[in-house]
């Protein structure tokens, strides 16, 4: 017999699937977003090695990066249970363990909860208290500012950008205990980053986020002149931003070089996004996003 569980937000009624426990599993995991989190975990741990003077302390490492790893996950599945109505009417995420009825909503709050509470206490007790405090301002940013304002107004990116910035300053203080302008630099390169990474996939998902009532950048000017500008203008910035590392000795020439060949990458594929307007330019886009951060924080620490 078939399970159902009321959605009164929807007033519909939603098969709920009986699930194996290995697809649970899968519905847990794909919760707290693979993906990203992995994204954050490297770029807190490229923080943390840049902090370490002389050799790294590995076993230090792996213990900040396991309470890190927490939070993301923690904080991707709390997301996904506020946004549960906005995700069942947007194709891209119609399927997520939530709206396609795989895990209830409880079960999800619960879940990123219980993960989001223990790696604050995780980061203050094994790591240090400024960690967990870092760790705070981004639930505080995330979830109480970013979220809401997604279906308020198109600033919701700027605003996400700054909880989305703090990884590396959450390794930083791990390996170091404390934040210095070194520290800041990793976070203006990651702010700043995150413009044309996230612009390209409002771009590419613009109808479906116009469904859902989330006011990104291309839902509220569909013909896309500012958020092209918005591109290339923070391309722009960024590229002399991901110098500055070298300027103040974090790391060495081949670093310099290699990130100024990195940023006129990333560029190019900004201006061909910005003056095209197409969706598959702007797939080009994300992808060079995603394949510019790892490489540049990866040779950064590799030329510490």
């Amino acid at each position: 017999m078939e399970e159902f569980v009321i959605d009164l937000n929807r007033s519909a009624v939603v098969p709920l699937e009986r699930l194996s426990p290995r697809e649970r599993f899968a519905a847990y995991l794909e919760l707290t977003k693979p993906r990203i989190t992995f994204l954050i975990v490297l770029t807190s741990a490229a923080g943390f090695a840049l902090a370490s003077s002389g050799a790294v302390n590995y076993a230090a490492m792996l213990s900040a990066m396991l309470g890190i790893a927490l939070l993301s996950s923690g904080l991707a599945t709390i997301n996904q249970y506020m946004e549960r109505d906005l995700d069942a009417l947007m194709r891209r995420t119609a399927n997520r363990p939530l709206p396609s009825g795989r895990l209830l909503p409880w079960e999800a709050l619960a879940f990123g909860a219980g993960l989001t509470v223990s790696a604050e206490i995780y980061l203050a007790v094994m790591v240090n208290p400024l960690t967990a405090l870092l760790g705070l301002t981004v639930i505080a940013g995330y979830l109480f500012a970013y979220t809401p304002l997604k279906t308020k107004t198109s600033l919701s990116t700027m605003v996400g950008a700054f909880p989305g910035a703090v990884p590396p300053l959450i390794g930083w203080a791990a390996a170091s205990g404390s934040v210095g302008l070194e520290a800041w630099v990793l976070f203006a390169i990651l702010f700043l980053w995150q413009f044309p990474h996230f612009l390209a996939i409002a771009w590419m998902y613009r109808e479906d986020y116009s469904r859902a009532g989330i006011l990104m950048l291309p839902v509220v000017e569909p013909d896309g002149r500012v958020t092209a500008q918005q591109i290339v203008v923070y391309t722009v910035l960024l590229l002399p931003v991901s110098l500055l590392p070298t300027a103040l000795g974090i790391s060495g020439r081949v670093y310099f070089y290699g990130a100024i060949v990195l940023g006129l990458l990333f560029l190019y594929s900004s201006v061909r996004a910005a003056f095209s307007k197409s969706r598959q330019e702007a797939r080009r886009l994300l992808l060079a996003s995603v394949i510019y951060l790892p490489l540049l924080f990866i040779l950064m620490v590799l030329d510490r």
